[in-house]
């Protein structure tokens, strides 16, 4: 797939020809970073295969390297690119950025509805855009809550303004819809249709299972997970990324990786996110680490084979506490709230902080307690079915037929 044309940030960058304008119901796509474009991917499949629907893309490129990946692997090619990153970019700089630039973006193609994803600062500017345009907002993955504006931040701020100024909301789980009810919302403009991610994950995990030659090429480009299952050493896989763990957090974290690395049976595999405040830290605990590997961001395809290959997970990502139970993988969580409270129900996920102590002693439960790990790995995923996107076409459709 040729890459997406870029624009300036505020400047909009048709790059499939000419927006040709009909009586389809317009809807505008819009998003900044990774996680977002993997879970709208399948809200677009589902929106080009429903009739009487025009969607179109609009990606802001907040991230710019790790969103490309994703576009090229769901062959998605934006008919907007605003091409915002910046190197040492602020979160002034990104809500600017947005809003000037979707303003144009709206007022070139004149959606009949956007689509926003999630809590990222693309999301809540876009919607913002929006509501000053007058164009109606339908935010993918509504409702979810910690309770703390300041845990995660800036995200649960974000989502909550993405509320506020969204007038239909595709909340994932009754939870979700639950915590919008209480917020006031009309229920009426709620829809529960299960989280997105699960399509995508379902998707990508088929096209593994499939290939063999793709599964080749991922054993190839992973040569150490050989290695590591011939010394019978059991995978940990994680990721760190969250603002709120920048201060001591990830080195808390790492520390207790480096220890249960330790262990003659575990291996570690951490991918280590572009973020200088990740990268310095990483350095810092875990370069030169035995049994510890440090490699660099992977793309969605070759990160969901590192979760099918991990026994256990360690994260502060919101997508992978979504998507590892799927796989029956049980996910320990590095922070001290989280906005996906049915996991820690169902017990596919346990909320343990970003504590080096809490890391290793429910790290160490897990490999040793055969047990408590078969009921985590067993639990039962509270986040759907693989038919959330279709459920959001079936609603955009119903509403353009009024």
């Amino acid at each position: 797939m040729p890459p997406p044309t870029k624009g300036t940030p505020g400047v909009h960058a048709p790059a499939g020809g000419p927006i040709v304008r009909g009586k389809e119901h317009t809807v505008l796509i819009v998003f900044g970073t990774r996680p977002e474009a993997i879970k709208m991917a399948p809200v677009l499949k589902a929106l080009e295969a429903t009739p009487g629907i025009r969607p179109l893309v609009c990606v802001t490129a907040q991230h710019r390297q790790m969103l490309d990946q994703v576009l090229e692997l769901f062959a998605i090619r934006p008919q907007y690119d605003l091409d915002i990153m910046r190197d040492g970019q602020g979160l002034s700089y990104v809500t600017a950025a947005v809003l000037d630039g979707i303003q144009t973006v709206i007022r070139d193609c004149r959606p009949d509805r956007i689509l926003v994803q999630g809590d990222t600062t693309t999301t809540m500017a876009a919607a913002m855009a929006a509501f000053y345009e007058r164009v109606p907002v339908g935010h993918v993955e509504a409702g979810l809550r910690t309770g703390n504006v300041h845990s995660p931040w800036p995200e649960e701020m974000n989502r909550r303004l993405a509320t506020a100024m969204a007038d239909l909301h595709f909340a994932p789980t009754e939870q979700s819809r639950a915590n919008l009810l209480r917020e006031g919302i009309d229920g009426s403009r709620v829809l529960v249709t299960g989280n997105t991610v699960i399509d995508a994950l379902l998707y990508a995990v088929d096209r593994i299972e499939r290939d063999r030659g793709l599964q080749a090429e991922l054993d190839a480009r992973f040569p150490f997970l050989a290695d590591l299952a011939g010394q019978g050493r059991r995978v940990i896989l994680a990721t760190g990324h969250r603002r709120e763990n920048f201060d001591g957090g990830l080195e808390q974290v790492f520390m207790a990786l480096s220890w249960l690395a330790e262990r003659p049976d575990v291996g570690v595999v951490f991918p280590v996110h572009l973020n200088p405040n990740v990268q310095k830290a990483a350095a810092a605990v875990l370069k030169d680490r035995p049994n510890v590997h440090l490699i660099p961001p992977q793309d969605y395809l070759p990160f969901v084979y590192l979760m099918m290959r991990a026994h256990l997970i360690v994260t502060d990502s919101g997508g992978i506490q979504e998507e590892a139970p799927s796989l029956g993988k049980p996910v320990l969580v590095t922070r001290d709230t989280t906005e996906r409270p049915e996991a820690v129900t169902a017990g596919t996920v346990e909320l343990i902080g970003p504590s080096a102590d809490a890391v290793t002693a429910h790290a160490t439960r897990l490999l040793d307690d055969t047990a408590a790990y078969l009921r985590m790995s067993r639990a039962h995923n509270p986040y759907g079915d693989g038919r959330a996107s279709g459920r959001i076409a079936e609603r955009l459709l119903h509403e353009s037929r009024r």
